[in-house]
């Protein structure tokens, strides 16, 4: 914890307060502990001016404090939980914690997960791919999706797509002034609505290659939901285009684990098991890139994984190609 955060965390106990470190910059977050106060997210250059923000906006709103209970667990703050991450609530942490009580290889696979769409993206930027969209995206992780697209590509822009309201306002506040980036209102289950957004046509130009990006949400819909958001998505990238996307199958996972995970979201989610072989058959009409799909620690792994044996969890992942020529500035 940072000494210098301290006197602010006993002064605004209703926030969530911490440094964050993205790239080259550092930033000081309050997040609001009550989803309905305002502010909900407040970002600053330094400790001070974190300070003078909250008091400015105390004398405007009530503050209030996380009090369990109040607030459902939500799909971002416990995947944010698993990921080590401080942007959850009581209800997040409770769940999550339930959860790895019996199933504790389960924050591992959601690791996994977050480092297998990292491996990905740096894949697609090296093919020449300078637009990305990140359907269902949740709170902003480090490393974050643009920062390893303009890693490679200097000019890559995302476009970062959720529908909860939490998570839009966090990643608007930490987004707001960077380039190349937007934050945009949509749901999966509306694939229509996000593809023709205005906000997302300012960025993202579809006649041109694109990467979709469906990771570790598509177990959230019900089979014919997933189905058609594939689909659609699929549908309107052009030649050229990449998918990269993982999901909980049910191929191996415990039923037990599927049936905690139904439970803990309290009915605020669904969770739907797939097979292996359904897995596959989104990525119909496209080519897939070696080692094809496999568990996602499988995928062209960075680092060695341990796993507990025999596993109950998994999340396997792919990345498609569309067929169609190569941009000018592809890699390798």
């Amino acid at each position: 914890m940072n000494d210098a955060l301290t006197p602010l965390r006993e002064e605004f106990p209703g926030f969530r307060i911490w440094m964050e470190v993205i790239g080259e910059r550092t930033r000081y977050i309050a997040r609001s502990a009550h989803p309905g106060q305002s502010p909900h997210t407040v970002v600053a250059s330094s400790p001070g001016e974190l300070g003078a923000a909250l008091r400015e906006n105390a004398g405007k709103h009530h503050i209030t404090t996380d009090v369990a209970g109040t607030t459902p667990p939500s799909i971002a703050g416990i995947y944010n939980y698993w990921l080590g991450g401080q942007e959850h609530h009581t209800a997040d942490r409770e769940a999550a914690q339930s959860i790895l009580a019996d199933f504790p290889e389960i924050a591992h696979v959601a690791q996994a997960n977050r480092e297998f769409v990292t491996r990905a993206v740096q894949h697609v930027a090296k093919q020449g791919v300078t637009q990305f969209i990140d359907v269902g995206s949740g709170l902003p992780a480090t490393p974050a999706v643009h920062e390893m697209a303009q890693r490679i590509a200097p000019a890559a822009r995302v476009g970062y797509v959720d529908n909860d309201a939490l998570v839009l306002a966090h990643a608007r506040a930490l987004l707001a002034d960077t380039e190349g980036v937007t934050v945009i209102e949509g749901d999966l289950r509306d694939p229509g609505t996000i593809l023709s957004s205005a906000a997302l046509a300012r960025l993202i130009d579809l006649d041109q290659p694109v990467c979709i990006i469906l990771a570790a949400v598509l177990h959230f819909l019900s089979p014919a939901e997933a189905d058609t958001a594939v689909a659609a998505f699929t549908g309107a990238m052009a030649p050229g285009s990449y998918l990269i996307l993982s999901s909980g199958t049910s191929t191996g996972t415990s039923p037990a684990l599927i049936d905690r995970l139904r439970s803990a979201y309290a009915g605020t989610a669904l969770i739907s098991g797939r097979t292996a072989e359904e897995i596959t058959g989104w990525f119909s009409g496209l080519a897939l890139v070696r080692p094809g799909l496999v568990d996602v620690q499988a995928w062209r792994p960075g680092r060695p994984w341990h796993w507990l044996a025999p596993p109950t969890a998994r999340i396997i992942g792919a990345v498609g190609r569309k067929p169609g020529p190569l941009p000018d500035s592809a890699g390798i």
